[in-house]
């Protein structure tokens, strides 16, 4: 108990991996609108926000102390605006010998805490949440998918 380790990658092949996450900022539909239209005072949020998930799916070692450092290949954080939330999904591609779970669930959280920062001036009450794993493939452990009656 209280040993805290990093897992030991070495004896595993390099595939190719790819993670799927997902998460909700959900805010005022006065506050969608705003950001749908780019008239938030601090600039174009999703812009921002895409660029703040990239940046964080390739620090997330330094963010979360076990995470492994992987190569990772391409990173894409894509939005879908709906009337009382914006939904954020991540998706991260590496050929490396562990996962990029985190990868994609530090994108997403880190692309919320963007839109949030970017329009708590127009909505304090916005809540960040949902943030979950959808997808997951390569690897040992083979491919997971969240079940559709999930969403």
């Amino acid at each position: 108990m209280g040993r805290a380790r990093m897992v030991d990658v070495t004896p595993k092949d390099p595939t190719h991996r790819r993670a799927v996450a997902r998460g909700r900022v959900h805010m005022e539909p006065e506050t969608t609108e705003l950001v749908a239209r780019g008239a938030m005072k601090k600039g174009d949020v999703l812009s921002v926000a895409r660029v703040a998930g990239i940046q964080a799916a390739k620090k997330t070692p330094d963010l979360i102390p076990l995470c492994h450092h992987v190569v990772i290949g391409a990173v894409q954080v894509n939005f879908d605006i709906q009337d009382t939330f914006i939904e954020i999904e991540a998706s991260v591609d590496t050929i490396d010998r562990t996962g990029v779970e985190m990868e994609a669930l530090t994108a997403v959280s880190v692309a919320a805490l963007t839109i949030y920062d970017m329009c708590k001036s127009a909505d304090k009450s916005m809540v960040i949440g949902d943030v979950t794993l959808w997808e997951k493939t390569g690897g040992r452990s083979g491919p997971y998918r969240r079940a559709a009656e999930a969403e």
